[in-house]
């Protein structure tokens, strides 16, 4: 007898993001290679102590990596991209029922960095992507 498949979408489904991805999958090794919490160090000038809380500086820095490597020409893409691809859900520490940044949020957060900081951390995650290629 032939089977057929019947589609019914759940309203709750319980996901483990980190079963989901492959074990060889590239962000599953990049997420477990690079420790991004330096950033924080070289960012914390930059916040105030008071007020609304950011877009975690970690979570711009991993999308800019994303941005790049994924060859995307926009910030509107990039959040479209991350939305659909759990192995980016699970590199940037979002659940699949976290809201994602706004693009403009992005967009914005580039601009608030100096350009100086910008390329220094910038080029500090590619070293360190280029160091675990290497090996």
């Amino acid at each position: 007898m032939q089977g057929k498949k019947k589609y019914e979408e759940k309203l709750f489904t319980a996901i483990q993001l980190s079963r989901r991805i492959p074990s060889n999958n590239y962000y599953r090794k990049l997420k477990r290679s690079i420790d991004f919490s330096f950033i924080y160090k070289l960012t914390e000038s930059l916040y105030g102590k008071k007020g609304k809380e950011s877009l975690d500086p970690v979570v711009f820095f991993k999308l800019c990596f994303i941005r790049t490597h994924e060859n995307i020409s926009s910030d509107r893409k990039l959040i479209a991209l991350c939305r659909i691809r759990l192995d980016l859900l699970f590199f940037l520490d979002y659940n699949l029922d976290d809201k994602l940044p706004a693009p403009s949020t992005v967009s914005h957060t580039r601009r608030y960095y100096p350009d100086t900081l910008f390329n220094e951390i910038c080029e500090t995650v590619e070293q360190k992507h280029l160091e675990i290629n290497t090996k």
